[in-house]
């Protein structure tokens, strides 16, 4: 076995590559003090350094199970490394993300997960654009908020909303908090 887990083989290819990754989805969502489970690994990055690391992932065993514009969604055979998704944003967003997000470590390893608000605008993005997500994204949103006590009628909050969701999620997050 070459890699323990899946945190020390994708911190090795992309540290190996330069390529900067912000870890999100499940384990970011944990990060910020909401409890819930994950079946795969999902990172933030462009879709030009995901390019330039996949031929070692699929070394590792990773192929391609479903790919868009903006994502690429990968498993393995090995159980034990599981599935990656992969979201696709532009350089200088991934660049601001990165640079505001906080250090963590997972089984040993440094990543960097986003903000919270640079998550939750993640996700209301994915809501917006993504109907099939927008249950389990929502939800994640909603306990984000309580978990951060995070002022929902704030301007910072609802300019967020509007930028990266609608009105329509807006009203639907203060009809849910109430």
């Amino acid at each position: 076995m070459k890699y323990p887990d899946i945190f020390h083989m994708v911190s090795d290819i992309f540290n190996k590559n330069g390529v900067t990754c912000v870890l999100i989805g499940g384990f970011a969502v944990n990060f910020h003090k909401v409890q819930r489970a994950t079946m795969d690994v999902d990172f933030l990055t462009t879709r030009k350094k995901f390019e330039a690391v996949f031929g070692f992932l699929e070394k590792e065993g990773f192929k391609k199970f479903s790919e868009h514009e903006n994502f690429a969604q990968l498993e393995n055979d090995k159980e034990y490394l599981g599935k990656l998704d992969f979201m696709f944003v532009d350089q200088d967003v991934l660049d601001k993300i990165a640079k505001e997000g906080k250090q963590v470590v997972i089984a040993g390893q440094d990543f960097k997960v986003p903000s919270l608000f640079h998550l939750i605008a993640l996700k209301l993005h994915t809501v917006k654009f993504e109907k099939k997500r927008e249950y389990k994204d929502l939800m994640d949103i909603v306990d984000l908020i309580r978990s951060n006590k995070i002022d929902i009628r704030s301007g910072e909050f609802r300019s967020l909303c509007l930028k990266f969701g609608t009105q329509e999620l807006y009203d639907r997050i203060l009809n849910h908090l109430g």
